[in-house]
C-alpha cells in the first residue's frame, strides 16, 4: 500500500465517529489520493491527446477481465468500430460516466484510462475497496470513435452527438441513451474540453477545468435530482480552488433540449460536465489528465461516502462564469512597418490554429481594438512590428489579410537589422 493513501486514509478516519466501517465522514486531503494514483497507475503506451480507438483499446485490453474490471460492447458507430463500456464495482450505486462524445476531446478519456488501470491492478488500495463496495462505475471510453479517428468533433455523418439527444439520429447517441436507461444510474459525468481560449470571468485566468450541474428545464430550476448535481460540482471545486487556484469558472446552465447532459439530468440522473480546458506548457494536456483522474477519483469517494450532501452549494454558485474569448495575443499601440510609406499605428489581434499547443498562428482583427480582449495583451506601444505573410511578401502588392499565417517580430525601430523585443510566434 502506498504511504501517501495510508496517510490520507489515516487523517480520513480521525475523528469519524459514529461512521459504519469502511466509510469517510470527511476527507480533507481526498486529492491526496487522486495525486497517487494518476502518477502509479498512468497508462504508458497513451502520451498524447491524439489516439485513435484502436490505439485506446490496445492499450487497455490487459486490464480488461483483471481485478473485478470487467467490458461490454455496446454497439457500433456509424462506420462499425466498437463502442464498449467498462465496469467496477458490485455497489447499489451506479455511476455512469462518458467521454470522447466529440472525438477531440480527449482528456478525460485519458484520465478514464489511468482509473481502468488503477481499478484492474489497485489490489487492497483502500480506496479501490471503497469505491467497488460501495458502487457500480460503469465508463464509457470513448463514444465518438469515428471522430476520434479523425481527431475532429463530429461523428462519421457530421453530427454534433452531444445534440442528438432528443433525436437520437445516430448510433453513437442511440447508444448512450439505451445505456442511461437500461443502468438507471444515480449520477452520471460528462466529460469533455472545452476550448483554449476561456477565462475564470471577465479579466480572469485562463480556465483549467469548468464545471456545470445542468439545467433539466428552461427555468433552470432545483430538485433533489439536480440539487445532488450542484453539491457534488461543490465538491470538486473545492478540490481545484487548492490545485489551480483561479482557474475553476462555472458553464452557463441555459436549458438545451437537445443535450444529452440537460436531459440526463431531466431524466433522473444527477449529473455534473466537466470541461478540460488548457494550461500553460501543456500542449498534450498531460497535467490535465492527472487533474481529471484526482477529480473523478474525489467524485468517487464523495458518492460512496455521501460526504457530498455536507458541501455547500455556494461554493459551486459562487464560481466565475466560463467566458469565451476570441483571440490568443492582442497587440496594442505598436507600429506595422510597410516596405513603402510610413509606419501605421495599429493594433492586431493574433490567433493560434491549435490554441492548446499554441501553433499555427494566424492574423485576426486589425486596427483599433480598443476594449477587445484576448486571452494574452500585450502593450507594444513606441515598438515597430514587422509582419510577415503569404500576402507581405510582395513589396510591390504588400497585403495585411485576415486569417493568414503571421509572423510578427517587435522591434525597436523601423529597420529590419534594428534590436529584436519579441518573436511571435515564440522560438
Amino acid at each position: 500500500m502506498r504511504f501517501s493513501t495510508q496517510l490520507c486514509l489515516a487523517v480520513t478516519l480521525v475523528g469519524s465517529v459514529g461512521v459504519p466501517p469502511g466509510l469517510h465522514a470527511q476527507t480533507p486531503c481526498c486529492e491526496l489520493f487522486g495525486r497517487s494514483i494518476a502518477d502509479e497507475y498512468r497508462v504508458g503506451s497513451v502520451t498524447e491527446r491524439r489516439f485513435t480507438h484502436a490505439e485506446l483499446w490496445s492499450a487497455l485490453t490487459p486490464d480488461l477481465g483483471r481485478g473485478g474490471v470487467r467490458v461490454t460492447d455496446l454497439g457500433l458507430s456509424v462506420q462499425g468500430r466498437a463502442i464498449r463500456a467498462v465496469e467496477f464495482g458490485l455497489g447499489p450505486t451506479r455511476v455512469l460516466l462518458w467521454s470522447q462524445m466529440h472525438g477531440d476531446e480527449s482528456a478525460a478519456t485519458m484520465a478514464l484510462a489511468d482509473i481502468i488501470h488503477f481499478f484492474a491492478n489497485g489490489g487492497d488500495d483502500p480506496l479501490r475497496g471503497l469505491i467497488g463496495e460501495q458502487l457500480t462505475v460503469i465508463m464509457v471510453p470513448m463514444l465518438n470513435p469515428d471522430g476520434a479517428e479523425r481527431f475532429q468533433r463530429h461523428n462519421a455523418l457530421g453530427v454534433d452527438i452531444n445534440r442528438d439527444a432528443r433525436r437520437l439520429a445516430t448510433p453513437e447517441g442511440r447508444v448512450l441513451q439505451s445505456l442511461r436507461d437500461s443502468l438507471g444510474p444515480d449520477f452520471g459525468f460528462n466529460l469533455h474540453d472545452q476550448g483554449a481560449r476561456n477565462t475564470a470571468g471577465r479579466d480572469g485566468e485562463p480556465v483549467a477545468i469548468a464545471l456545470l450541474a445542468p439545467a433539466a428545464d428552461s427555468a433552470r430550476s432545483y430538485g433533489r435530482v439536480r440539487d445532488r448535481a450542484r453539491q457534488l460540482a461543490a465538491v470538486l471545486a473545492t478540490v481545484l480552488d487548492k490545485e489551480l487556484p483561479g482557474r475553476t469558472a462555472k458553464y452557463d446552465d441555459t436549458f438545451n433540449p437537445r443535450a444529452f447532459g440537460d436531459l440526463i439530468q431531466q431524466w433522473g440522473t444527477s449529473t455534473v460536465l466537466i470541461e478540460s480546458g488548457a494550461l500553460p506548457g501543456d500542449p498534450q494536456k498531460q497535467e490535465l489528465r492527472r487533474v481529471n483522474v484526482m477529480l473523478l477519483l474525489t467524485a468517487l469517494e464523495a458518492i460512496a461516502t455521501s460526504r457530498y450532501e455536507e458541501a455547500d452549494p455556494d461554493t459551486y454558485e459562487d464560481l466565475p462564469f466560463n467566458r469565451g474569448v476570441a483571440s490568443d495575443i492582442l497587440l496594442t499601440g505598436g507600429w506595422v512597418v510597410q516596405p513603402a510609406g510610413d509606419p501605421v499605428q495599429l493594433d492586431l489581434a493574433l490567433r493560434y490554429d491549435d490554441p492548446v499547443a499554441r501553433t499555427g498562428l494566424t492574423l485576426g482583427d486589425v486596427g483599433d481594438l480598443g476594449g477587445a480582449v484576448a486571452m494574452d495583451t500585450v502593450d507594444v506601444s513606441g515598438l515597430y512590428l514587422h509582419v510577415v505573410t503569404p500576402s507581405t511578401l510582395d513589396p510591390g502588392n504588400w497585403w495585411l489579410i485576415r486569417q493568414e499565417p503571421i509572423a510578427v517580430t517587435i522591434r525597436r525601430g523601423t529597420d529590419a537589422e534594428s534590436e529584436v523585443v519579441r518573436r511571435l510566434p515564440e522560438d
